[in-house]
């Protein structure tokens, strides 16, 4: 079995509970859905260049670079069949493995795995046009260590987004972060918002590496 990656590099982790920390990123080719602010189109194409590796010859990466925080992404990851050969051997290896999900895609056979990886699942708001496509059956299977993210570009949003964590009560279940699409909407409108529905357990969260390098930049 190959999985197609599109991209491996070292960086900080920008998002999710890991935010600051180093990490190895493995980006897979391939996306099932077409939010309106994706900042990673050129890697969802099926026809995008790929490197074709094993889970070893990944596996052989991630230890190669001394990092033991790894975040597999895409695209879309759980798009990749057999990924839980590959979740397996990294976290054998000592590895923290998570999975940046865009919440479209049933987590429930990884979940189940004895060897668990984590999971960052996006709620994927009105903004990004693909709410419909949300699996929220997926919140039967979230543990204290996951997350559930929503990227927020109006006041629509946060109001859907404080409806989601009410009726599926998140906050008792995992992290929840909100985070902002990039230049679309202003900080202080979230915060103000989280004060205003008195969002316990939520937490406001910008995508680091926006800020740090250009927003377009590829490989951090």
């Amino acid at each position: 079995m190959k999985y197609p990656v599109v991209e491996r590099f070292v960086s900080i982790n920008g998002e999710s509970t890991r935010a600051g920390e180093l990490a190895v990123f493995i980006r897979f080719r391939k996306c099932n859905m077409k939010c309106t602010y994706c900042d990673t189109t050129w890697a969802n194409d099926e026809s995008a260049s790929a490197e074709m590796m094993t889970a070893e010859e990944i596996a052989g990466y991630v230890s190669g670079t001394g990092i033991r925080n790894v975040t597999l992404t895409g695209g879309e990851p759980l798009l990749q069949s057999e990924l839980n050969i590959l979740t397996e051997m990294l976290i054998r290896q000592g590895n923290r493995v998570e999975i940046e999900t865009n919440g479209s895609i049933s987590i429930k056979e990884l979940s189940e795995q004895e060897y668990r990886p984590v999971f960052t699942l996006d709620y994927k708001l009105p903004a990004s046009g693909m709410e419909n496509n949300m699996l929220t059956d997926n919140y039967e299977y979230l543990d204290s260590e996951d997350t559930v993210k929503f990227v927020a570009g109006s006041r629509y949003d946060l109001e859907r987004t404080a409806e989601i964590i009410e009726k599926y009560n998140l906050s008792a279940k995992c992290h929840v972060y909100i985070s902002p699409v990039f230049g679309m909407i202003e900080l202080a409108e979230i915060v103000n918002f989280m004060a205003e529905k008195k969002l316990n357990g939520v937490r406001l969260q910008l995508q680091m590496h926006k800020f740090i390098w250009n927003p377009d930049k590829r490989g951090v």
